[in-house]
């Protein structure tokens, strides 16, 4: 398990039954930009990760 995963599985404890829209997700992320500003990166490979993740289909 990565350390990382950590923090996934406390998102789908609390969160797991909710459904979101791509938008929220969207707004949260910029949200999180704003006041992690050195994760700029990270986030827009996860997003670009995410919006791509049809392609090989």
């Amino acid at each position: 398990m990565y350390f990382t995963d950590r923090g996934i599985e406390e998102l789908v404890e609390r969160r797991g039954e909710e459904a979101v829209s791509v938008e929220w997700l969207a707004v949260r992320l910029r949200a999180f930009v704003d006041e992690h500003p050195a994760y700029e990166d990270a986030v827009d490979r996860l997003a670009t990760y995410l919006a791509r993740d049809d392609e090989d289909d």
